[in-house]
């Protein structure tokens, strides 16, 4: 889906930043280290800051239970599983660029 980030750059105009299909991944809350989850082309850019806005889908991890167009533009959220009767959500994000080659 398109607009899943915005980046604030540096450089002029021309500026060109895309992430390509197949490069957006699921994120696993079991993991406590950085996970790469989305790889962008970024050609006479610097990536620095990471905005994500709306547009996400959460996945409960005991039940299951699917929430759309979540909204992560204040870099938490939540919600309340029925299924499981309690709060769920995404705390304290984060995040990180990195340079790789591919």
């Amino acid at each position: 889906a398109s607009g899943l980030a915005v980046l604030g750059v540096l450089g002029s105009s021309g500026i060109n930043a895309e992430y390509g299909e197949g490069s957006v991944k699921a994120y696993n809350s079991d993991s406590e280290k950085f996970v790469s989850v989305v790889k962008f082309e970024c050609r006479g850019i610097e990536p620095v800051d990471f905005s994500p806005r709306t547009g996400w889908v959460a996945t409960a991890a005991d039940s299951g239970a699917s929430y759309t167009e979540v909204d992560l533009g204040e870099k938490e959220w939540c919600d309340y599983d029925e299924n499981e009767d309690r709060e769920v959500g995404i705390y304290d994000l984060s995040h990180q660029f990195k340079t790789t080659k591919s």
